[in-house]
């Protein structure tokens, strides 16, 4: 199954604002947006722009589009996708050197696995210049087909959006549309603050 050549961005849905947890710190990033949109039926688009000084960012070179694991490790936006009438939820792994991983959980951090997706992930990556010639903006558009039964319709999804930032000196710093109390946790129900309804 190939991406609509019309479905390669994630369209007009409304932008959200990353918020960095309290107990990390990350000077270089002036500011993390996301959003997200069903374009159609068991098709999302996501979103991410990290604005800062992206010299002081550690961003994985360009590589291969290929599944990989341990993408948080490094710079790596990702999106988490439930359904509340489903058991468990999906983690959504997206790497600025263009390599992915899609798992399903069959629970609160609780039995993970490799998810079979339709097909893989279209991942477009691109960084912004200001005046200068200065890159300002990293920019990671993610278009994914979901598996059974996240894209059977009609209801909709709840998503968290969130990303980990790898400073020059190797510090993570964590991001989230919404952060749960206590250590940084993507995972959190919490965490689930977008809803997204099929159109």
């Amino acid at each position: 199954m190939r991406a609509d050549p019309h479905e390669t961005r994630p369209g007009d849905g409304s932008r959200v604002r990353l918020v960095r947890h309290a107990h990390s710190a990350c000077a270089a990033v002036h500011s993390l947006e996301a959003r997200a949109q069903a374009l159609r039926p068991g098709v999302i688009g996501v979103e991410f722009t990290l604005t800062g000084e992206l010299r002081a960012v550690r961003i994985p070179p360009p590589g291969f589009a290929r599944r990989a694991d341990e993408l948080w490790r490094h710079t790596c936006f990702e999106a988490f996708v439930r359904r509340d009438e489903v058991p468990g939820y999906l983690e959504l792994n997206f790497s600025p050197s263009g390599a992915w991983q899609a798992y399903r959980l069959g629970g609160y951090r609780q039995d993970m696995a490799p998810a079979e997706l339709p097909a893989p992930p279209h991942l477009t990556i691109g960084q912004r210049e200001r005046s200068g010639g200065a890159a300002d903006a990293l920019v990671l558009e993610a278009l994914v087909h979901l598996p059974s039964p996240y894209a059977d319709p009609p209801r909709g999804l709840a998503l968290a959006l969130s990303a980990v930032v790898e400073d020059e000196t190797g510090s993570l710093s964590y991001w989230a549309l919404r952060h749960a109390p206590g250590r940084p946790d993507f995972h959190h129900p919490d965490a689930f603050a977008l809803t997204l309804a099929w159109t």
